[in-house]
């Protein structure tokens, strides 16, 4: 690709032997099934040889967790409206009817997929010294131990539910696993459910003195229908089974609530009770029974799913012990930026002497805890401003803030209480800080504040100083350690002015007259990324370089895409990194023949959002306008969140995310995946070479340019080049 002006074929003409027009819904690809792409890809990971035994293990885990939310949230809104009679295409063409008829195949391939890796793994895990037992491979020795911690810890929270007219079908909470029973007895027939507690572990480990290291599990059913006798005693069990249920968890709070905190607490409560969207049966689970349960939760049969093989795959993550680590990934320590330690520990005066960039998991988040917890201590520390969408438990985050509001300065926590599957979460830490006095907020009605912000204002001489984070990724300390993310440490004027403007206007609704250095959604970012596009357009036009690389988790916004497009056949080379949805379509002669689309699943998840324009020149540049982000490239992320779009310009920064970062994603052979034009998605081609380059390993021996302060000077930045 060359960075040459092209004459291309108006808008609307037909582009291409794809007959693919710039007008036509075909030049997207759609969102869903775009979304399934990428968990097929998180689950080929469990394929894959290079891992370890047990992360191979973890990788299934996650794809069978992720769909479950997908069918609870994506899949659930496509329901809706089609129940509600509501006909609206999706932007590449198709109805929701035909939506949902794609993803169900497509689904449906996905789930067998995973029972066959789960099937594959299983002997390999035998191998390795972690088996999964049935009821028959129990020694005697194990079967006594079992009936004690049955009848000890698991027989007390069953419920055996009786189906009769005097004992109604129950109701069956999201997610909720249940053994279903034909049984007899001297009363006569009897059909019965026995829910599996979810608060007990899917898998009972066996005690062993096994000095090898040998870890044998077995399943919480097998548990329960070994000692059946004692739930349904002087009865037969004719027949069994067993289902699970994903209900509609998408539940949408009125715009019109007077207080959020107690909307979103009946959210929740109405979000266990949402309608059926997947009723998952064992496949050997007999026709009357299945008809029984299918009938009486009134699932239509197209959302019934026969799984011939372990329900719940997401709980296998259970089946990975601590005392196993010859299977698991060689632990990282993360480092500490030694910038700050060569301040003595000191924050402020390490930020004051230049900016930071700190790149997690390799850097560690306790950098940004250390921060917070400087500025609680800090007699001259004045305010402390905080956003928090997603945290951890027992956060060290809150911790700090809760210790500063103690103390007796301000401090003020935006809380987002949309932040989905974490509301509960988020309630409890709100009323804790306000207990503490702390100035708690919840942002917009109709928009999420998914910013990431931290701001301290400091006295300082006879003023102050305010010094700023700013990140990617959520303030969570596990979390940081498996998300790959970006937080620029900076006491810049213009960003901090900045920073108390998006506090301001989301505490105050005080919407700002203008900007100096930051780009916010929903006011401006998509805007600024368009006039950011367009400048690259008339470089490619004007004969110099046009280069653009981006790098974030998901591109479906359908304006952005069209504008890249038209960057591509003025000549735009560009070059994207996008771990999960991708609508464009890269690759389409006429269309978008100098777009390239990878996508990296390994190790670490790639959460980081960074976007680099070449301004006039080839990247990498040191004269790049180089941005990072919290926001991905979606409609709601441009229209209906708070984001935040901040430039990096020191230049040891620059050069960290332009000739650091981004180069070491490009190159990464060994964990990328390549769009085609057709839509689908192909492990690069060096992938299984023993010496293909694995970003994340490059990262874990090669230290951040910002934070390694004096030994930068000394030893010189260790960079790469694509062509490396």
């Amino acid at each position: 690709m060359d960075g040459s002006a092209d004459i291309r074929p108006e808008a609307g003409e037909p582009e291409g032997e794809r007959g693919i027009t710039t007008d036509s819904p075909e030049r997207f690809i759609n969102r869903e099934l775009s979304w399934l792409d990428f968990n097929t890809r998180v689950l080929e990971e469990a394929d894959n040889e290079r891992h370890p035994l047990l992360e191979r293990l973890r990788f299934l885990s996650i794809s069978a967790s992720n769909l479950d939310e997908f069918f609870m949230v994506r899949v659930a809104g496509l329901v809706g409206q089609l129940r509600e009679g509501v006909n609206k295409r999706s932007q590449d063409g198709l109805t929701p009817k035909q939506q949902l008829a794609a993803i169900n195949d497509r689904a449906a391939a996905l789930m067998s997929r995973q029972q066959h890796a789960w099937n594959g793994l299983l002997p390999l895990m035998r191998k390795a010294g972690v088996e999964v037992l049935t009821a028959e491979e129990l020694t005697d020795e194990e079967v006594d131990w079992l009936e004690a911690e049955f009848l000890s810890g698991i027989f007390p929270v069953l419920t055996p539910l009786a189906l009769d007219p005097a004992h109604p079908f129950p109701f069956i909470p999201n997610l909720g696993f249940v053994l279903c029973f034909s049984l007899d007895g001297p009363d006569g027939h009897l059909d019965a459910l026995l829910p599996v507690p979810n608060k007990i572990r899917r898998f009972v480990r066996l005690p062993s003195d096994d000095a090898n290291g040998q870890v044998r599990f077995i399943s919480l059913e097998r548990v329960i229908m070994r000692f059946l006798h004692h739930v349904f005693p002087s009865r037969d069990v004719v027949s069994a089974g067993a289902f699970r249920v994903i209900r509609d968890s998408d539940v949408e709070v009125d715009d019109e609530a007077e207080d959020l905190v107690r909307s979103y607490e009946r959210m929740l409560r109405r979000r266990r009770r949402g309608d059926v969207i997947r009723l998952k049966i064992d496949a050997g689970t007999p026709f009357a029974l299945r008809e029984l349960i299918t009938s009486k939760l009134g699932v239509h049969a197209s959302d019934v799913v026969l799984i011939d093989g372990l329900l719940g795959l997401a709980q296998t993550s259970e089946l990975i012990p601590k005392d196993r680590p010859d299977l698991v990934f060689e632990p990282f320590e993360a480092r500490f930026p030694e910038r700050i330690r060569e301040h003595g520990g000191d924050c402020f005066a390490a930020i004051a002497a230049k900016d930071i960039l700190v790149h997690h998991p390799y850097e560690d988040f306790d950098v940004v805890v250390q921060f917070l917890k400087q500025a609680a201590r800090d007699p001259d520390v004045l305010a402390i401003k905080q956003t928090l969408y997603r945290t951890s438990k027992q956060s060290p985050i809150i911790e700090a803030l809760i210790q500063a509001a103690e103390s007796g300065k301000n401090v003020t926590a935006l809380v987002e209480l949309k932040a989905r599957f974490d509301e509960e979460a988020n309630i409890g830490w709100a009323r804790a800080l306000e207990r503490a006095g702390v100035n708690v907020v919840y942002g917009f009605v109709d928009y999420k504040t998914h910013a990431k912000l931290s701001f301290v204002v400091r006295k300082e001489g006879e003023g102050t100083r305010s010094y700023c984070h700013i990140g990617t990724g959520n303030y969570h300390q596990f979390t940081a350690k498996v998300y790959t993310d970006l937080a620029l440490f900076t006491c810049d004027d213009a960003i901090a002015r900045d920073v108390a403007r998006i506090f301001n206007y989301v505490t105050g609704y005080a919407v700002p007259q203008e900007f100096e250095r930051l780009v916010i959604a929903p006011l401006a970012l998509r805007d600024t990324l368009i006039d950011l596009i367009d400048g690259e357009i008339e470089h490619a036009r004007a004969g110099e370089p046009a280069t653009i690389w981006a790098k974030m988790n998901s591109l479906v916004d359908g304006t952005l895409i069209d504008k890249l497009y038209e960057a591509s056949r003025a000549g735009v080379k560009i070059l994207l990194v996008v771990r999960g949805i991708c609508c464009l379509r890269p690759g389409v002669p006429g269309l978008s023949e100098t777009i390239e689309v990878k996508s990296v699943v390994g190790r670490y998840l790639e959460h980081s959002r960074i976007v680099c324009f070449g301004n006039g020149y080839e990247l990498p540049s040191d004269r790049a306008k180089v941005f990072v982000s919290s926001a991905d490239w979606m409609p709601r992320n441009l229209d209906r969140r708070v984001e935040v779009l901040c430039p990096i310009e020191n230049p040891t920064t620059h050069n960290q995310v332009v000739d650091q970062i981004m180069v070491a994603n490009l190159k990464d052979e060994a964990q990328s995946w390549w769009l085609g034009a057709d839509g689908a998605w192909r492990r690069d081609e060096a992938a299984r070479e023993p010496d293909a380059f694995n970003l994340h390993d490059y990262f874990m021996t090669n230290p951040s340019l910002s934070g390694r302060g004096a030994a930068l000077a000394e030893f010189g930045p260790r960079l790469l080049t694509v062509e490396d």
